[in-house]
């Protein structure tokens, strides 16, 4: 980023900064804070074991300093502005699940990309209340301003949590370690993951058998480990199987076919069972000292607010609208490629080199390293 570039977009933080509507999480004084500036050099990328003892001095500080970056602590400490870790004195921290492009959808537009993890998103919400039994009086879900969501959860009852507790919820949610017959032991499939596993059976079912049955018993013989024996008796059961609402036989639950199928070397049943859980980042809700995304701040990649959403709303949220914070004011870029790009409900088409864009715009750009200013229109 040029410095013309980047003192354009470090005033447009501040002005936000100095004028907008900022919010601190609960139990500020137990939290410790990080951020990383526009100045930063590379081996001093984040300043953080920072500590504030109320909303004042924090907001002042973030008003003063201009962030590109604004974060806190998932836990409480009673000394969050300790130089170590382990001075801190660690009491407990938020149950934490991120949803993020990175490991879900990559080389589509940024409208499509932030439609797709809004599904996720929506995927964890209803598997969070509707089947761990989480109430949503104690989530706080946030748009994190870039290329996902967070879900905070602050029930007290899990705030003790090591990191070992909070990986059996991830592996629940992601379906990770998954074994058939365990799976439909006590139950005949009608709900959770037992549903799931058989509407992922029944889509394979329906992809293998799309060219016949002679095509579907040479894929499954040519599969390695799998016999004519296994792959005919397996076959018969999976022809057999009446679809999503229906328990997956003993015959398809124990056939070695089904461990080949579920393997982690190239299973192509596997692709499929994963496709229905929700894909959160487990790194972040093992990690019982992260640092998250203050809500009401930037986001220095993108220029878009980090926004706490009511989760009956987030079907209606529109990143590229409700998240913008700068206006229409035209401002004059240099784009190092032509693109098409949505926000505040107009899309842009924009050619490489100069355009005469809303500010709005211009931020989003410049932050995402893809234009320079080039000087008021």
């Amino acid at each position: 980023m040029k410095p013309a570039t980047l003192e354009f977009v470090r005033q447009r933080f501040m002005s936000y900064y100095q004028q907008g509507h900022l919010s601190v999480p609960p139990a500020l004084e137990n939290r410790e804070w990080g951020f990383i500036f526009f100045d930063a050099k590379p081996e001093v990328r984040m300043r953080r074991h920072l500590g504030f003892g109320s909303q004042d001095e924090c907001l002042e500080y973030i008003r003063s300093m201009v962030p590109s970056h604004a974060y806190y602590s998932t836990a409480y400490y009673t000394n969050p502005a300790a130089g170590t870790m382990g001075e801190k004195g660690w009491t407990g921290a938020d149950l934490i699940f991120d949803i993020d492009a990175d490991h879900l959808i990559r080389g589509v537009p940024y409208d499509a990309m932030l439609a797709r993890v809004k599904e996720e998103t929506e995927k964890l919400l209803d598997m969070l209340t509707g089947e761990l039994g989480f109430s949503a009086r104690t989530l706080s879900l946030v748009f994190s301003g870039g290329r996902g969501y967070h879900v905070h959860m602050r029930d007290p009852r899990v705030r003790g949590w090591e990191s070992r507790e909070r990986r059996e919820v991830v592996d629940y949610l992601c379906g990770t370690g998954i074994e058939p017959q365990m799976l439909f032991a006590a139950g005949n499939g009608s709900s959770g993951w037992q549903k799931r596993f058989s509407v992922a059976m029944k889509i394979y079912a329906d992809r293998l058998l799309a060219g016949g049955e002679k095509a579907a018993l040479k894929h499954l013989k040519g599969m390695k480990g799998v016999g004519e024996t296994y792959a005919g008796r397996f076959l018969v059961a999976l022809q057999n199987f009446g679809g999503e609402e229906e328990r997956p036989t003993d015959a398809l639950l124990t056939s070695p076919v089904m461990q080949t199928l579920l393997s982690a070397e190239g299973g192509e049943l596997l692709p499929l069972l994963k496709s229905q859980a929700a894909l959160v980042d487990e790194p972040v809700t093992t990690d019982i000292k992260r640092l998250i995304r203050m809500p009401t701040s930037l986001h220095g990649g993108s220029g878009l607010r980090v926004v706490e959403i009511p989760p009956g709303d987030l079907a209606g949220f529109d990143p590229l609208v409700d998240a913008v914070v700068f206006g229409e004011r035209e401002v004059k870029i240099d784009l190092a490629f032509p693109l098409a790009m949505p926000i505040l409900g107009n899309t842009w088409k924009l050619r490489k080199g100069t355009n005469v864009v809303p500010e709005a715009l211009a931020v989003f750009l410049c932050c995402r390293g893809i234009a320079e200013i080039g000087g008021r229109a």
